[in-house]
């Protein structure tokens, strides 16, 4: 298998959001943000797959030491010799990499965030850097920069989309023992970590938690806003993936908040066709 059939299988296989929008990319393009994709799907998979912290910890390891070495010209793996091939043509960096495997080693070293400054530190890492990437990707033309102000938009939609996965995920998160919504927050509406815990009807769910998660919404809609309202009209063409992505995890988020925020017992989800049809009614608006 070649390491570009390697990504490939690898993007198709997570069912993320994120493909259905690079399906409308040109080739180049396309190639490179698949790649990167799929760096972030193996190192995220580490900690979510591998059961033993210490073993987690040894892969990341590798994983640090196998960025460093494809930027010096050592690529080793099928994702990282897919990968830098694009890394001059659209300005990629090994710290945008090393900051990905920061934020998944914060999943092995903590699993509650005190407080929001805290929880989106995480965001910034592993999904504020990841939009910069992408930016860079959908927007530039070899060689040239997106502008500062994409650089932001893409920063805060990637927070945006890190938010509705953990309002997504909260059931799923606890279970697994970890909790993104922070510590202070809980407390302030009075919901204990033991409820996202229960596994029998009716579960956890409750005013305080309805009115918890209605907050966690607000920030989510915000980020959204904030990002958008920054995004230059001369430069909506080319980022119309990230646009993609906005409609489709606003539409699941809008469907999270209809249905009560039912996530303690649940995973709440798209349907392919519906993501396909919104990237593709996305696509259709900004051309």
């Amino acid at each position: 298998m070649s390491p570009e059939q390697y990504v490939q299988d690898k993007a198709a296989a997570s069912g993320s959001s994120f493909y259905y929008a690079f399906l409308f990319l040109p080739p180049q393009r396309r190639a490179a943000i698949t790649a990167f994709y799929a760096f972030c799907r193996e190192v995220d998979d580490v900690v979510d797959e591998v059961s033993d912290p210490g073993v987690a910890a040894t892969k990341l390891a590798w994983w640090r030491n196998e960025a460093v070495a494809a930027f010096d010209g050592r690529p080793n793996h099928p994702v990282t010799r897919a990968l830098m091939p694009h890394v001059q043509p659209f300005g990629l960096r090994a710290e945008q990499l090393l900051s990905v495997i920061d934020g998944c080693e914060m999943d092995l070293r903590q699993n509650r965030y005190l407080d929001e400054v805290a929880l989106l530190r995480y965001c910034h890492l592993v999904a504020g850097v990841v939009g910069e990437v992408s930016a860079s990707i959908f927007g530039a033309e070899p060689g040239r920069p997106v502008s500062a102000e994409t650089v932001r938009y893409a920063h805060l939609l990637g927070r945006a989309f890190q938010l509705t996965n953990i309002i997504r995920d909260v059931g799923d998160d606890a279970r697994r023992g970890r909790i993104y919504l922070p510590v202070n927050e809980l407390q302030r509406f009075d919901v204990k970590a033991a409820e996202l815990l229960k596994t029998a009807a009716p579960y956890g769910y409750s005013e305080r938690f309805d009115a918890l998660m209605k907050f966690q919404a607000a920030r989510a809609q915000a980020a959204y806003d904030e990002a958008l309202a920054l995004l230059p009209a001369a430069e909506r063409r080319a980022q119309r993936p990230g646009l993609m992505m906005a409609t489709i995890y606003r539409t699941l988020l809008a469907e999270i908040e209809r249905g009560g925020f039912q996530v303690l017992h649940q995973r709440v989800a798209l349907t392919p066709i519906r993501k396909l049809w919104l990237a593709w009614k996305t696509n259709w608006r900004e051309r």
